[in-house]
């Protein structure tokens, strides 16, 4: 059986950081991938800033490990829309709309190559690992399934958070639902489960 690991860097490294308060140490991931899991060749996705020659460096050097394929674009900053809120005065009744700048947001969409990655590697004698809470994969998975693929495990983290009275997942519903729907293929693994294994080791001064 062959194996392949997919890693979608954004949103994993967006999950460890926000939601269980751990940075990966990719070179481990990569490490626990090859050495534990048995994969043949690690993918990963992810974005860099411009002038960030740290994070550029990072990847330059695991692109370089045997079985590891990095590919990677620059981030951009897209407008977030803003938001309209009407206020009623209390006095006079009269209602006022004032506009909330929502600010920006930095990505970078690496999700077409990692399909294409994912489908090509996809047939009756693989088995695929992928890291994402992202539902846009969800479909991807099911396709891989049709083409015979033995299972896929994905990493993500299904807990929730509750900030600013709204309840944020990291790990879509898409996801969850399948799977339950396929849990003969399909399996979920918490990102809290690897922290030990894959976590950056943080050193204070």
């Amino acid at each position: 059986m062959r194996r392949y690991a997919f890693i979608d860097v954004q949103n994993t490294s967006s999950t460890t950081r926000k939601m269980l308060g751990y940075v990966v140490d990719w070179h481990k991931l990569v490490d626990y991938l090859k050495n534990k899991k048995s994969c043949l060749e690690v993918f990963l996705y992810t974005g860099i800033e411009n002038g960030d020659l740290e994070t550029a460096n990072e990847f330059d050097a695991l692109s370089k490990i045997s079985g590891c394929t990095v590919r990677s674009k620059s981030i951009f900053a897209y407008k977030n829309r803003d938001k309209t809120v009407a206020v009623k005065c209390i006095d006079c009744k009269k209602e006022n709309i004032y506009t909330i700048d929502m600010g920006y947001r930095k990505k970078s969409n690496c999700d077409v190559e990692l399909s294409v990655d994912v489908m090509e590697k996809a047939n009756s004698e693989t088995e695929l690992y992928i890291f994402t809470g992202d539902g846009d994969f969800e479909y991807l998975i099911r396709k891989s399934l049709e083409k015979g693929v033995e299972k896929v495990y994905i990493y993500s983290y299904a807990g929730k958070d509750i900030k600013a009275g709204m309840t944020i997942s990291r790990h879509s519903t898409k996801l969850r639902d399948l799977v339950k729907e396929r849990s003969d293929k399909v399996y979920y693994t918490s990102l809290k489960d690897i922290e030990q294994t894959i976590k950056k080791d943080i050193v204070v001064s």
